[in-house]
């Protein structure tokens, strides 16, 4: 389920060893099972059914594409407004809402407004080490845009929605030899030992974007295996929908030498830059500096042909885990970060309460509850907790 290639020899601290187990921060730590073949020590997963809480003003939610979770475990969903039914229109819920610890409902701010420009479709939200909230937007997509504008842009505000700054602008990116502009950004994860921005740029573009976290400035990019980010479509134009599948899933080889959809990515406390190849069922695993090291398969048979679609990393120190949600095949994977072997897992494709259809996006907070946004049919976030928690 979990194929780790390689092609250069690992540093030590991403050495193959045996997988550890997971012990949570604080000392706590989870039952013995999750899921099949579960390593000893890893936590099994049950739905807490007490979020999100019904939200204040009568709001109704669009479609949530992504969470984030802060230094306060305060959790922060980003959703999509204009896909709120035209008879509810009226009490769209703004697109970010931030809840605490306890889920309670703290503040709801975002959308259209003078000095910026605000994505028309949505994607991605980031929370970093100085609450600084960051946004992403993916539109045009084919069959899902709600414009023929691109969302060339990212953007920065404070935790209480005052604007910082706006890399790009609708439709500017001349693709991913353009330093300036992202190409319908999905997802950004920012280092704070180096004040570095790393942009998953991965739905017009195929390549790791990498800005200076506080001017916005370029610093250096790369693509799959550290190749240069080639073109995969005309600049200017919305990125055509996957064509209908025919053969059987290729479930051998390195895969292709380009990132399909660069969908999500994180950066460990020890330096390491983890990238969800959506479209590849593929996590590929770097230096800050963009030197490849290895990489992973996710769920490489499917059936469903997208998988990991983000990175999430365990609360313990060492970061032993990476929680990655399988996008087309209603599951959450455990993977021990050394090995990019899985651990464990939790879901089940669905639509009742516990499972899951399209897991966009997730994140995890200090004491290991796992929050994921789903798009499609779902249209929800749910929170799953250690199970006996």
């Amino acid at each position: 389920m979990f194929q780790c290639m390689t092609r250069m020899v690992c540093p030590a601290r991403i050495a193959l060893v045996v997988a550890a187990a997971f012990v949570l921060a604080g000392g706590g730590s989870g039952t013995a099972e999750a899921g099949q073949g579960a390593a000893a020590g890893v936590p099994a997963y049950e739905l807490d059914p007490s979020f999100p809480p019904a939200l204040p003003n009568g709001w109704v939610m669009g479609v949530p594409t992504s969470v984030a979770v802060d230094a306060r475990d305060h959790v922060w969903v980003l959703s999509r407004p204009r896909t709120v039914p035209e008879e509810q229109s009226a009490n769209a819920a703004p697109a970010v809402m931030e809840f605490d610890a306890n889920g309670t409902f703290v503040q709801a701010w975002g959308g259209p407004a003078e000095g910026y420009d605000w994505p028309d479709t949505e994607h991605g939200i980031f929370v970093d080490h100085q609450d600084n909230v960051w946004i992403t937007g993916i539109n045009p997509r084919a069959g899902n845009n709600v414009s023929d504008r691109a969302d060339d842009m990212i953007l920065k505000f404070t935790r209480d929605g005052e604007f910082l700054f706006q890399k790009g602008s609708y439709g500017a990116s001349g693709g991913n030899a353009d330093t300036d502009n992202p190409r319908q950004p999905a997802d950004v994860s920012v280092y704070a030992p180096t004040n570095e921005a790393f942009v998953a740029d991965g739905y017009g573009n195929r390549r790791v974007w990498v800005l200076d976290a506080d001017t916005g400035a370029h610093k250096r990019q790369w693509g799959a295996f550290g190749n240069e980010p080639e073109d995969a479509y005309e600049i200017g134009v919305a990125r055509p929908a996957p064509a209908p599948r025919e053969d059987p899933l290729v479930t051998t080889g390195t895969g292709p030498e380009q990132f399909g959809i660069v969908h999500g990515l994180g950066v460990s406390s020890d330096g390491h830059v983890y990238v969800a190849d959506r479209g590849n069922r593929r996590i590929q695993v770097f230096t800050v500096a963009g030197d490849y090291v290895m990489q992973g398969f996710v769920n490489r048979s499917g059936p469903g042909p997208s998988t990991v679609a983000r990175i999430a990393f365990s609360p313990d120190p060492e970061q032993r885990l990476i929680y990655a949600n399988d996008f087309n095949n209603g599951k959450v994977w455990l993977i021990d970060r050394q090995t990019l072997e899985t651990v464990g897992e939790f879901g089940s494709l669905g639509s009742e309460p516990g499972q899951l259809t399209n897991l966009h996006h997730i994140a995890v907070d200090s004491r290991g509850n796992v929050f994921g946004a789903e798009v499609g049919r779902n249209r929800r976030v749910q929170k799953f907790r250690i199970a006996g928690s």
